[in-house]
């Protein structure tokens, strides 16, 4: 379908859904036990906050390792809660736990495999361990025409807000994108209302249209 009908489509779906709405997702045994306090949902939060500055609303969700309940939980949050966007933390590593990776690529349509790419890219500035990370991105999309983008992303405060904003150097020059500016271009294309970005935390990339 040539890109500009893709668009029309979206934009007929987004009428229908108005206020964009993002499921966070935090995946850890010991922080849904009450062990210790979970730190990813509120690091997402206040990433998000910061960056967002159209209407937004949160979902979030707090659980165990556990393949059947990442899977489930996915699902609800896109399809009864009608997320645009889901943000996973926590699980992606080489353990026998950590299982977001297959849950997200069971419940997805089509990968989206560049998001993995840029993540590992930005984390191996700062660790060689960054290539045990096993991050995935996948489009969920539903019959009645709606769409979620789902991302893995690190489960760590500081890696979460790396991956999501990229590298700058003391002037605030981009030295390596984030995740994120590529984002509401995205959920663009699959009929999400609209994001605006504060370009001071991060600038969303969209194409020039096409003459």
């Amino acid at each position: 379908m040539p890109e500009h009908k893709s668009l029309e489509k979206a934009k007929a779906i987004k009428a229908i859904n108005p206020v964009l709405r993002i499921g966070l997702l935090s995946v850890s045994d010991r922080a849904s036990q009450g062990i210790y306090e979970d730190k990813g949902l509120p690091a997402l939060r206040s990433w998000l906050s910061r960056a967002i500055t159209s209407p937004v609303q949160f979902v979030e969700r707090l659980i165990p390792d556990e393949r059947t309940i990442i899977e489930s939980s996915l699902g609800e949050l896109s399809d009864q809660s009608r997320c645009h966007l889901i943000l996973t933390t926590g699980g992606t590593g080489p353990s026998r736990r950590d299982l977001t990776p297959e849950a997200t690529l069971a419940v997805g349509t089509r990968e989206m495999p560049g998001f993995g790419e840029q993540m590992r890219q930005i984390s191996l500035r700062f660790v060689p361990t960054a290539i045990l990370s096993r991050q995935v991105a996948v489009l969920r999309e539903l019959d009645d025409g709606h769409s979620c983008l789902i991302v893995n992303l690190p489960g760590q405060p500081k890696a979460i807000a790396e991956t999501l904003e990229g590298l700058k150097d003391d002037e605030g020059m981009i030295l390596v994108p984030g995740i994120f500016a590529a984002v509401p271009y995205c959920l663009d294309l699959i009929g999400a209302p609209q994001i605006d970005t504060d370009p001071v935390v991060c600038k969303a990339f969209r194409p020039k249209p096409s003459k």
